[in-house]
């Protein structure tokens, strides 16, 4: 099978599982019982409103488009996806375009800076003690993946903020410090937000950093032990050549097949940690409109997410077969 016919069947399953996925994703938000004007109903009520009549009720849900039949309600929502429009949110009442490109540069500066630690720190490591097995350091490496792999990232994030403020006197949550929040961009202000910007970057990328030095060493360790490399020794071949020419470029295969991962990660980042430290980040604002059924930056949050995770695949896919030739479209 060629390139271009592979590139077609696959973009055509792509297209078929949006579908499906976006099926799913909008019946999942309406199974809670109520909607969104129910919730915001009772806020009323709970903020000392007074009584609300049937005919402002109606006029609420009027307003968002509630009082459709559900599968108007899907076609609208829909539609709109398809055109590029993810439509406005009932909570926020602002376009969820806007939203989004709010919260984007501070996730993306995060994730993408915690996808870098993961792969500057992990292969090196990774190749280090596969090649160095049982020694110290290899022994000390295990352990801090162990470590690292078992600590949640919202425990961590705590750690630090309460270590940070008890030795420090510093607060490490959110992106600026009070003073510097609402104050014009400046030499000040960029450095403070460096200064907040590390530590979701290191506890982003933690976890990702020890789980990929387990993988790339124990599958570093399977090919080193292969016969070709075995033979590749016996003929006289340079260790370090041997070693990035074949077993470390086939021991890279478990990484590449994560790309899939990656992209959605880097556009929604971690939620929890993002919590913990106060981040406006994508995951919180998906987090919050489920908690008030705001479907629309729900559903589309979502969408995004599985469209990103779908491209991600295929070019992991695409990429695999450049690197491995063992691997064959068909």
């Amino acid at each position: 099978m060629n390139m271009t016919s592979y590139l077609v069947r696959r973009v055509l399953y792509m297209v078929l599982m949006l579908v499906v996925v976006s099926l799913v994703v909008f019946t999942i938000i309406q199974l809670p019982p109520g909607d969104y004007a129910t919730s915001y109903i009772n806020q009323l009520r709970a903020r000392g409103a007074g009584a609300i009549d049937e005919s402002t009720i109606a006029a609420i849900k009027r307003q968002y488009g509630l009082d459709l039949p559900i599968w108007r309600q899907y076609l609208r929502w829909a539609v709109g996806l398809a055109h590029g429009n993810l439509g406005v949110s009932f909570y926020y009442n602002r376009p969820i375009q806007e939203l989004l490109a709010q919260r984007l540069p501070i996730t993306l500066g995060i994730s993408i800076g915690a996808l870098l630690v993961v792969y500057v720190v992990a292969i090196p490591i990774g190749i280090y003690s596969a090649t160095h097995q049982y020694s110290i350091l290899d022994y000390l490496f295990t352990f801090i993946g162990f470590v690292g792999v078992g600590i949640p990232g919202f425990l961590f994030a705590l750690i630090l903020l309460y270590l940070f403020y008890q030795w420090f006197g510093f607060s490490i949550g959110g992106i600026f410090s009070p003073l510097m929040a609402n104050a014009p961009w400046s030499l000040a202000k960029v450095r403070d937000l460096l200064n907040h910007l590390w530590a979701p970057i290191i506890i982003a990328g933690t976890s990702g950093t020890c789980g990929l030095i387990r993988v790339l060493r124990a599958t570093l360790l399977d090919e080193l032990n292969m016969p070709y490399v075995v033979t590749a020794r016996a003929k006289g071949l340079a260790e370090t050549k041997l070693l990035l020419r074949y077993p470390v470029r086939v021991a890279l295969n478990p990484i590449i097949s994560t790309v899939g991962w990656v992209l959605p990660e880097i556009f929604s980042g971690s939620t929890i940690v993002a919590v913990v430290l106060a981040l406006p980040t994508v995951g919180p604002l998906l987090l919050d409109s489920l908690m008030v059924q705001d479907f629309y930056v729900a559903g589309s949050v979502v969408m995004i997410l599985t469209a990103l995770t779908l491209v991600g695949t295929l070019i992991s896919d695409i990429l695999l077969a450049l690197v491995d030739p063992r691997i064959r479209f068909d």
